[in-house]
């Protein structure tokens, strides 16, 4: 792979990060609870759009760029699980097992659905 390439996987790496975070204001904002979607939406998004990416039939140099480069820099999973213990943190146990059953279990729904679309288009 040439020097190009990797710095093409930086950029849109960068890319990736930088709408994370501008998601993740938007969708915090909005939101009136402590819980933290913001990291739901975003983790929810990614796990579609990998899905997508794999009904497609995307493999390759652009897996690379679409799935792990951009998507792996915009889906968070350290984030999450710090958040998720952070409610635990503070005596939110049921709150803190809804955020990772429910992320584990719609993360799963979204790859799939998005693999099912994909795969029919």
């Amino acid at each position: 792979m040439s020097v190009w390439f990797w710095a093409a996987v930086v950029g849109v790496g960068g890319l990736g990060a930088i709408a994370r975070f501008l998601l993740d204001a938007v969708v915090s904002q909005a939101a009136t609870s402590g819980l933290p979607f913001g990291t739901f939406a975003i983790n929810m998004l990614g796990s579609f759009v990998l899905g997508l990416l794999t009904g497609l039939g995307v493999t390759g140099d652009a897996l690379l760029l679409a799935g792990t480069a951009t998507i792996g820099s915009f889906t968070t999973f350290s984030t999450w699980m710090l958040e998720s213990y952070r409610l635990a943190e503070d005596t939110e146990q049921a709150a803190a097992r809804a955020n990772v059953v429910g992320s584990l279990a719609l993360g799963f729904g979204a790859a799939f659905l998005g693999r099912t679309i994909g795969v029919q288009l």
